[in-house]
């Protein structure tokens, strides 16, 4: 923040003069600029917002208080799709070659070397560490699915997401090839982790295979039964003939199936013709599907090819979903691992990165949703506003306006919970030395 600021000390203080989004508060306060903030007091009583508003309209008493000056303060971020059992293990298994077949099969050779439940504990440690100090609240991680790995990490899962209850509130989908959800084996295994361990999402990853319909058909019948929700890794291809998105769209639809749906990636809708892209759009908004893009991963893999400048960024056709009414969202996806080399779990990185591959700007507010209401919304969670008698969690940066907000990666921010600013910091990559490969 502007030196000298000094967060206001003890249980009950102001912030005055903040810079907030409009869409991040459940009603107005007061006029909105051009970017769409309004300028606000924060109350904070007892690590709840009290009350918010207009600058200067009202007189909170005596209390402790700092002027931010017009900074902005966001809600904390929610991602809604990593992969946090393989972040991290790049140094060991590395994909020099950066297309998503070399990376899939890298995956799996450390999967069925290295994967121990202290392996995978370690490492989703390390990743949710790094989160929580960027100032995230909620995340969805994939869980690798297959044989004996399922057995594995879901019980590791399933303590990680007890440790860090009060922290970070964690769901997870197990992913898996769509041909694996024919095995009456490998489904019963999959039911029992989630039975146990698991938060109420079913997913896979679905391709153009020849029994796609019937695999669909066993996961829905499976969701229906259990009363889960689904999540699917879809057409993360460029073959405009991956169509698999317009299938899962008919058959939620077909179904009427009741619960809410995640899908991302989606890669493949960009690069098909015009008419077709637009009955899978309307598809999707009528089935009621929420999308997802990962726009750092799917840059790194898609559309390359050695010696050639990648045409095309990987992304979906995010914008023209957004305008057929679908809730739409960015989320981090991999972290330091065969399917992309770099990446800290930071929303901020994610937005920031985000709006220049996709063109997320004018208008800014519009898009703003996207990494926390969003995707709030998407995972079933009240969480990604501002509002009175909430828990004060939010983001203090020294920006104050958008073009400064993502100019920069905002290291300096002040992430507040419960009304205190955290001392969390990401940890040291010499934390993950001790495990197998990891040591330069």
């Amino acid at each position: 923040m502007t030196a000298p600021f000094v967060y206001p000390s003890g249980k009950r203080y102001a912030l005055r003069q903040a810079r907030v989004l409009g869409r991040s508060l459940p009603k107005p306060e007061g006029p909105l600029d051009f970017d769409g903030f309004a300028t606000v007091d924060i109350l904070v009583d007892e690590g709840a917002i009290a009350k918010i508003a207009p600058a200067g309209a009202v007189d909170f008493g005596d209390v402790p208080e700092a002027a931010l000056s017009g900074r902005i303060v966001l809600p904390l971020f929610v991602d809604a799709h990593t992969h946090i059992d393989k972040g991290h293990i790049w140094r060991r298994k590395r994909n020099p070659v950066g297309d998503f077949p070399s990376a899939l099969a890298a995956a799996i050779e450390d999967r069925s070397a290295n994967w121990t439940a202290a392996d995978v504990a370690a490492r989703m440690e390390f990743s949710l560490r790094s989160a929580y100090a960027y100032g995230t609240t909620a995340l969805r991680t994939h869980i690798d699915s297959i044989g004996a790995q399922t057995r594995i990490s879901w019980p590791v899962f399933a303590e990680a997401r007890e440790r860090w209850r009060d922290r970070i509130t964690l769901q997870a989908a197990p992913i898996f090839s769509v041909d694996f959800a024919l095995d009456r084996s490998h489904m019963a295994d999959i039911e029992a982790m989630l039975d146990a361990h698991g938060t109420g999402i079913l997913g896979a990853v679905t391709y153009m295979v020849p029994r796609l319909r019937e695999g669909l058909k066993t996961l829905f019948e499976l969701a229906e039964r259990k009363g889960w929700e689904l999540d699917f890794h879809v057409d993360e291809s460029a073959d405009p003939a991956a169509r698999s998105l317009k299938i899962v769209a008919d058959m939620a639809i077909e179904r009427r199936f009741a619960r809410r749906i995640l899908v991302g990636h989606c890669c493949s809708l960009v690069l098909q013709e015009d008419d077709e892209r637009q009955k899978t759009i309307d598809a999707v908004a009528r089935a009621g599907i929420s999308v997802v893009s990962l726009p750092m991963c799917n840059l790194f893999l898609q559309d390359r090819h050695p010696g050639r400048t990648p045409r095309w960024r990987g992304v979906t056709a995010l914008h023209e979903l957004k305008a057929a009414g679908v809730n739409v969202m960015i989320a981090s996806d991999n972290t330091r691992d065969p399917f992309y080399a770099f990446g800290d779990l930071d929303m901020m990185e994610t937005w920031r990165e985000g709006v220049r591959i996709l063109h997320l700007d004018y208008p800014f507010a519009d898009w703003a949703p996207a990494v926390a209401a969003a995707p709030a919304r998407a995972m079933g969670l009240d969480l990604g506003q501002l509002r009175p008698g909430g828990r004060a969690d939010m983001i203090l940066t020294r920006a104050r306006d958008f073009p400064e907000l993502l100019a920069r990666p905002q290291s300096d921010r002040i992430v507040v919970r419960n009304g205190q600013p955290s001392t969390a910091e990401p940890p040291d990559y010499a934390e993950l030395d001790g495990l197998k490969g990891l040591a330069p």
